[in-house]
């Protein structure tokens, strides 16, 4: 009977199995999601609102009513803030991307604290957006 030759020794090929969850990896994960959401929700919303422009007085207030009707604003703020907080995920990402690009940031603990830095900045601008959009309804001055 035939026998087969041993299989050399090799190095396991890269896995998923084999590497940990790490900042870098779900910054990577999140920006492909934030740009996805911006593109198909954003682009869909706008699309509906220039749609509704376009139609007249009605289709307008229609559109409005989703967002700011009774009961219905509480959508409005969570795309709203989901939308914003997509929007600068994607961009400190994309500027994390652009130094990485220059060749900068590839030691593991700079990336690693780079990966934490555009979640941080992203969760402080859209904070921050979202303060100074919202001050008066904060402050209780609004009319």
């Amino acid at each position: 009977m035939a026998t087969t030759p041993p299989k050399p020794e090799r190095p396991i090929s890269p896995h998923l199995g084999h590497y940990r969850m790490g900042p870098h990896m779900l910054t990577s994960i999140v920006h492909r999601i934030t740009g996805d959401g911006l593109a198909i929700v954003g682009g869909l919303l706008f699309t509906w609102w220039l749609a509704s422009l376009a139609a007249g007085k009605e289709s307008y207030e229609y559109f409005l009513s989703w967002f700011t009707g009774p009961g219905w604003s509480v959508l409005g703020y969570i795309v709203g803030v989901g939308l914003t907080f997509s929007l600068f995920q994607h961009m400190m990402s994309g500027i994390r991307h652009f130094v990485l690009d220059t060749g900068a940031g590839y030691e593991l603990k700079t990336n690693k604290t780079g990966s934490i830095l555009t979640f941080v900045g992203s969760i402080l601008l859209t904070i921050l957006f979202w303060g100074i959009l919202l001050k008066d309804v904060i402050l209780g001055v609004a009319k």
